[in-house]
């Protein structure tokens, strides 16, 4: 018999895919894995016996030991896998899923914890049956399974189905009183030659009971169906017999040699001897069904990582098409960015601004309402600067940045209007009758010509300018007028050139700091799949580790 550590690293890797496919535990596949793995790691030759509910497989078994060491009672049945190995003495062992053993001698025990209660329901804290008796076929190595019958349950059927791929020789009971049906041969074919257990010998039970003319007929009707198998035997082993169970255990039970002859069990056993010593040491027993498991795992890792893959590469496109989006959304942020600040810089270019606030500022200094001009006139800035301020915002918010300090922009002190001194009286009189703006600016000359000497008045600053002994006064309202509007021109000229210069040289150094908000660095957002591109070679070394242990095996 082949040792189990022939096959550990062919266990370690189906195990290990069972982890990495996270199959539910419930499904075919996994409950198929795990019980060939259990296969591959026992040390005996196991011999399962099935069939339906009342075929006779623990009478079988009873007769092959020659004790009652199984149930056979018609109702209630088996309702546990029962595994009998060799032991000095027949005593049986339940094991509990807390871990409790409960161990006696003889088999009674097994009355009261592998038998199904009255509503056909199996105990459900049994984890293990075991039994144990001295026959000398089992002290060879062989381990004979009773499985309970089949047609009666969901939960038994799934039972047996899972036990058969475990086992080296499955033995199925049939009996002669009722032919299979083709949809029960089909089904028998699922379980059986679908999942390449080969090694299936068929016993027909119950010939003793039926009319002797209609034994052979019946006989050739079980021979049809075994040949319908294929079976992997040793040459001239068949793959059915006729037992009568219920007379050869009585003929064992007595004693009786020649009796027990006449029922078939004495030529069943001498095939399952042979068959035991043939295939003992033969993988090619083992090697199919492990091949079947195998190959429907490798195809879950192979779908795995198909899957995997396609995560990856839809996040790569992903990753690529939001660069992409970014990297355009960039370019456009930027022009915009840099088309804003272009108009902003037209608006600052001086003879632009002198162009379109100089004589309206000039005016209002004229006029004494410098404050309601400015008050304009730092909407019409703060309006500029609000249009660039939303294309960094849009750049903050799309790129997920903080925000930068924002454009700071200082307007220039009011301006300080130096005055010359008013006309003379008489002058001043012929003064009174002139338009609006000269009768301001003569008010203020006249104003700052009185006790205070200066004034402030609409948010500018106003000093009258003493004329000197060698300057002379105007000769007229309208010389006088000139002079006036010549110097807030001067003034209104002086203060948007001022502003114009340091707001510039502000939005220079603005525009730096918008350049790093701006700018999308597609490097500082790296593809954070390590963990499926480390799952994605697992999953391919595992196959290619598979192969190469299925390759190895068959080399020995």
């Amino acid at each position: 018999m082949q040792q189990p550590e022939t096959y550990q690293n062919l266990t370690n890797y189906l195990k290990s895919a069972l982890g990495i496919l996270e199959l539910d535990k419930n499904s075919q596949l996994y409950r198929d894995t795990t019980s060939i793995c259990d296969y591959l790691a026992k040390p005996t030759f196991q011999i399962a016996v099935f069939g339906p509910f009342n075929y006779g497989k623990s009478t079988l078994l009873n007769a092959m030991l020659g004790n009652r060491a199984l149930p056979i009672d018609l109702v209630p049945t088996t309702g546990a896998a029962i595994y009998v190995n060799y032991g000095d003495e027949l005593h049986a062992k339940i094991t509990l899923k807390d871990g409790t053993e409960v161990s006696e001698a003889g088999t009674d025990v097994l009355k009261r914890y592998a038998i199904l209660d009255d509503n056909r329901q199996m105990r459900d804290d049994v984890a293990a049956v075991n039994v144990y008796c001295p026959h000398p076929f089992l002290k060879t190595g062989v381990e004979l399974l009773d499985l309970p019958g089949t047609n009666d349950r969901q939960e038994q059927d799934n039972l047996v189905r899972d036990k058969l791929l475990t086992a080296d020789l499955v033995v199925q009971v049939l009996d002669a009183r009722k032919l299979m049906t083709l949809g029960e041969r089909e089904h028998l074919r699922d379980w059986l030659s679908d999942r390449q257990i080969n090694t299936v010998v068929f016993v027909a039970n119950f010939l003793n009971l039926l009319e002797p003319e209609d034994q052979k007929q019946v006989y050739n009707r079980l021979l049809f169906v075994a040949e319908s198998f294929r079976s992997n035997l040793p040459n001239n082993i068949s793959n059915i017999y006729r037992v009568d169970a219920l007379p050869a255990l009585r003929a064992r039970l007595k004693g009786d040699v020649a009796a027990a002859q006449t029922t078939g069990i004495a030529m069943f056993e001498s095939a399952l001897q042979s068959i035991v010593a043939s295939q003992q040491e033969q993988l090619a027993v083992k090697l199919p069904r492990i091949e079947a498991i195998a190959t429907k795992i490798c195809q879950s890792l192979r779908a795995k990582s198909e899957t995997v893959a396609a995560e990856i590469t839809a996040a790569q496109q992903k990753q690529k098409d939001r660069i992409e989006i970014k990297q355009k959304a960039e370019k456009l942020i930027s022009q915009g960015f840099q088309a804003s600040v272009s108009d902003f810089e037209i608006w600052l270019y001086q003879p632009t601004l002198l162009r379109r606030y100089q004589s309206e500022m000039a005016l209002s200094l004229q006029q004494g309402s410098f404050d309601a001009w400015k008050t304009k006139f730092e909407q019409d800035v703060l309006n500029q600067r609000e249009t660039i301020a939303e294309w960094v915002n849009k750049a903050c918010e799309f790129f997920d940045r903080e925000q930068p300090i924002a454009l700071l922009i200082s307007f220039p002190p009011s301006p300080q209007i130096a005055l010359p001194e008013p006309p003379t009286a008489a002058t001043k009189k012929s003064i009174e009758g002139e338009v609006t703006p000269v009768a301001i600016a003569t008010g203020l000359g006249w104003l700052l010509g009185g006790p205070m000497g200066a004034a402030v008045v609409g948010g500018a600053s106003y000093i009258l300018k003493k004329r000197t002994g060698y300057e002379k006064p105007p000769e007229s309202s309208e010389a006088y007028l000139n002079q006036v509007t010549e110097i807030c021109n001067e003034a209104a000229k002086n203060y948007l050139i001022g502003f114009s210069i340091d707001t510039f040289l502000m939005l220079q150094h603005y525009k730096e700091i918008a350049a790093k908000v701006i700018c999308f660095q597609d490097s500082k957002e790296p593809l954070n799949m390590n963990v499926q591109q480390y799952q994605l070679q697992l999953v391919n070394n595992l196959v290619e580790n598979l192969a190469a242990e299925l390759d190895r095996i068959k080399i020995r």
